[in-house]
């Protein structure tokens, strides 16, 4: 295992980053629970929970390809569309006034990479 190690490590820097970003915010505007209403605390906390519903799977794919001895090439692209996907993402959906476009490209990414890891290993199991 020597290519999802990189992704795994980025994606959970990443992660940490929009943790603290969220924690930062929570403190500062003193929403203890919940959004209050704050559109700012809710976009934070999506993003932060978009990335959580999507990352552990792509990586949970990813590391069954590479355990099957997929290319590294083609775990490379697609270890790099999923960071590149979560911070496209992160970014756009970030801002009050959201640029949709941001959105819709780094999901389009990241669906890209479950799509494309699930075909992946579809076709390895049938041969």
């Amino acid at each position: 295992m020597r290519i999802l190690p990189l992704y795994a490590a980025l994606l959970a820097l990443l992660f940490v980053v929009l943790s603290v970003r969220t924690l930062r915010l929570r403190h500062g505007l003193r929403i203890a629970v919940g959004d209050a209403g704050d559109e700012r605390m809710l976009r934070a906390m999506r993003v932060h929970a978009n990335f959580a519903e999507y990352v552990p799977l792509c990586l949970f794919l990813l590391y069954l390809l590479e355990a099957q001895g997929a290319a590294a090439w083609y775990l490379h692209v697609l270890g790099a569309c999923l960071l590149a996907g979560r911070l496209v993402h992160a970014f756009g959906v970030s801002h009050v006034r959201e640029n949709f476009r941001y959105r819709i490209v780094g999901m389009t990414l990241t669906l890209g990479v479950l799509l494309s890891a699930s075909i992946g290993l579809l076709v390895r199991w049938l041969h």
